[in-house]
């Protein structure tokens, strides 16, 4: 699919393993869009934040950080690579210690600030599938096709589950993503929330490829028929 030289946006929102990350990569190979992976991007920050042991309470070293940070999303060869300040930090950023700790920090305004207008110069003129809790809503708001993932509590644990590959128990999933939806729910900047023209599509019991195929459908139906 060519380039649009406006670009056009997929965005595609929802509460965490609700199949957000999986689905937008899967999309972005088959329609040849590019990829924005912001949670990629949101432990960057917070593998800086760990390594520069700055605590969150302390502003002024935080925005000191952000205002020295660059950051930088390559694929190749269907691989992403995540640059920090020029360092590949792909593999850095799934440590368990920043898993830990991306969540209060993506809740920091001056993060999200920060990180929203990367994620902007990042998408400029390119045809891009973003997913996150705040793409639609606060992101691009103007994005030409908005998508809202959502899945049954039980399902989504029971897929983080299959993803930790046994190294952790069901109940403890599924407390640790009902903990997330209410943080991501209820922070003051940007909360998880479905836009008003996003289009819903519950997950629960679809398969990653019916889910693919479906926003691939609506994406060429929407690229086919802007209006």
């Amino acid at each position: 699919m060519k380039k649009n030289s406006a670009g056009f946006i997929i965005a595609i929102d929802g509460p965490a393993g609700s199949g957000k990350s999986t689905t937008a990569r899967l999309v972005a190979q088959r329609l040849g869009f590019f990829h924005l992976d912001t949670g990629a991007m949101y432990r960057a920050i917070t593998l800086k934040i760990i390594e520069a042991g700055i605590r969150l309470t302390n502003r002024r070293q935080l925005q000191q950080l952000l205002d020295s940070t660059q950051l930088n999303l390559k694929w190749e060869n269907d691989r992403l690579r995540v640059l920090l300040d020029k360092r590949d930090v792909t593999e850095a950023i799934r440590q368990p210690a920043v898993s830990a700790l991306v969540s209060p920090v993506s809740a920091i305004r001056s993060v999200r600030e920060k990180l929203v207008a990367e994620q902007r110069r990042l998408a400029a003129g390119r045809n891009v599938v973003c997913e996150g809790r705040d793409i639609g809503s606060v992101v691009f708001p103007h994005a030409q096709l908005k998508i809202y993932l959502d899945c049954d509590l039980k399902e989504r644990a029971r897929r983080r589950l299959a993803e930790l590959k046994g190294k952790a128990n069901l109940e403890q999933v599924r407390k640790n993503l009902a903990e997330r939806d209410r943080i991501d729910s209820h922070r003051r900047h940007s909360p998880l929330r479905r836009a008003r023209d996003a289009i819903l599509i519950d997950t629960t019991h679809l398969t990653i490829e019916e889910q693919v195929a479906l926003v691939c459908a609506l994406a060429r139906r929407r690229l086919a028929d802007p209006d």
